[in-house]
This record gives C-alpha cells, sequence and structure tokens, in this order.
C-alpha cells in the first residue's frame, strides 16, 4: 500500500524519504525539542469520503519549540496513523503541504494545515482504500528542510474516516385510509473506495422513524434490519398524516444518514 508523504518541502515537492526514516535521530537533531498539541483535525468531526472525489479537511494544531530553534527552520504537519506507534505504522496518511504556523510567543506558534483523502482514481496520486475505513490515531511530525532529521509525535487524540453512506425511503400507498396498511422500503447503501460505487450495507440496523404533519420531531416506530442487498422493507399502520423516513446512526466505518422524509395523506 502506498503512503503519501506527510509534509512538503519547503519548495512544495513531496519529501516522500521522509515516510522512510523510522524516527527522529536523537544526535544533532534541531527538531528533537519541537512538541505538538491541541491538534483538532476537522473541527473534531469524522472524516467522511464518497465514492470518488477527493475530500480535503482542515486542521490546527499548536507547536512548542526551543527559543534557539527558529520557527522557519523547520516543517510540521498533522498526521493520521494506525498501529502500534507512528514510527511504526501499518498505515499513516498526512497532508501534501506542510502546514502554515504563526508565532503567538518565542516558543509557542499556532498552525494550520490541510489533509487530502483521494479513493481510487480522484486523482493520480490516490492513496485512500476501504480497508482503511475506521479508527484512526492522530499524531504530527516536524522536520528540517532536508527532511533527514525528524521529530513524530504519536497519541495526539483520535480520529474514524469513514464511507459516506445513502439512505432512501418510499411510504406506500399514497393517499391511504387511516388504519391501513403502509409499506415502507428503502435501500442503505455506502461508498467503495476501491471500485468508486456504492453497494448495499448488509446486515445493519436502521430506525423506521414518523414526524406528523405540522411537527419538527421524528418518533421512531421500530427498528430494521437491511437484507444481504442493504435493502429494507417493513410494514406499519396508518394513523394521520406524515413524514416517513429511515435514519441509520452509522458506524466507525460508515457515516450516519437519514433519509428525507416520504410524505403520505392519510384520509
Amino acid at each position: 500500500m502506498r503512503i503519501r508523504a506527510t509534509v512538503a518541502a519547503v519548495t512544495g515537492a513531496l519529501a516522500l524519504s521522509a515516510l522512510a526514516v523510522p524516527a527522529a535521530q536523537a544526535a544533532g537533531n534541531p527538531v528533537s525539542g519541537v512538541t505538538f498539541s491541541n491538534v483538532v483535525i476537522n473541527g473534531g468531526k469524522n472524516i467522511v469520503v464518497g465514492a470518488s472525489a477527493q475530500v480535503t479537511i482542515s486542521a490546527t494544531y499548536t507547536v512548542t519549540h526551543p527559543s534557539s530553534v527558529s520557527l522557519s527552520s523547520f516543517d510540521s504537519g498533522p498526521v493520521l496513523y494506525r498501529g502500534t506507534s507512528i514510527t511504526s505504522p501499518t498505515d499513516r496518511i498526512g497532508g501534501d503541504e506542510a502546514g502554515t504556523c504563526t508565532a503567538s510567543s518565542s516558543t509557542v506558534a499556532k498552525c494550520t494545515a490541510k489533509i487530502e483523502f483521494r479513493p481510487k482514481g480522484a486523482t493520480p496520486d490516490e492513496d485512500l482504500f476501504v480497508a482503511q475505513a475506521g479508527a484512526w490515531k492522530v499524531g504530527a511530525l516536524a522536520a528540517d528542510p532536508s527532511y533527514r532529521n525528524l521529530k513524530w509525535q504519536g497519541d495526539l487524540g483520535a480520529q474514524n474516516i469513514q464511507r459516506f453512506s445513502k439512505l432512501t425511503v418510499d411510504a406506500t400507498p399514497e393517499p391511504v385510509k387511516k388504519g391501513k396498511t403502509i409499506t415502507v422500503t428503502g435501500a442503505l447503501t455506502r461508498a467503495n473506495w476501491d471500485d468508486n460505487a456504492y453497494h448495499g450495507y448488509t446486515a445493519q440496523p436502521v430506525k423506521l422513524q414518523f414526524r406528523p404533519a405540522g411537527s419538527s420531531t421524528y418518533t421512531t416506530l421500530k427498528t430494521v434490519t437491511t437484507d444481504s442487498s442493504g435493502k429494507l422493507k417493513t410494514t406499519t399502520t396508518a394513523t394521520a398524516d406524515g413524514y416517513f423516513r429511515y435514519s441509520f446512526a452509522g458506524t466507525s466505518t460508515t457515516s450516519a444518514v437519514s433519509a428525507t422524509g416520504d410524505y403520505v395523506d392519510v384520509q
């Protein structure tokens, strides 16, 4: 699996060699005293990526460095990783470019950065695969301009990278007489980053909800499980005019979603 460079060199070219070095070199390392804190990825929200389009998210973080080390003498950026440690990961993803930092004192800087997520075919630099959906750890990297001296810092937080999901609903018949049976069908699908398509999400609990006309609140009627194709089907009794929808709470790998309510006129 190809691993993208975590931060870019000052020239803007990717420093692929940065990921080949297992850890910061202690001796003579000008960034050994750099530390990171307050790393917030995507505003603390899950990162949700659709089947084909690149998604770019923002991150903020704080850098603390020795007063003897100039802020302009090193690059930095946030990193998402999986595995036992940031220096020995099974996966590692960072932005194409280094973060932008502004000094708030002689030793502290506030920084912002971008991280790109590319499903297959989004660009020539695709590097997001279905197997990577789920929980990640948050870390950061500081590197001198040569990218020979590095400072990795892990265990700075947790983040989910999720597959975008879609949910449909269709309540029939409409109109319907009060007390009669309404059949509610639908389908839950989610993005596949390996083939740029949406496929049914099987064996998932989905809530059937109802909102009376004139109300803004949905009430759960029952829970329905998706079949082997991600489809949903159940029945309920017509009681009043209103909207039916399916609502999925999401999982660590897949985003939450609620279908747009389908109105039924009860006569």
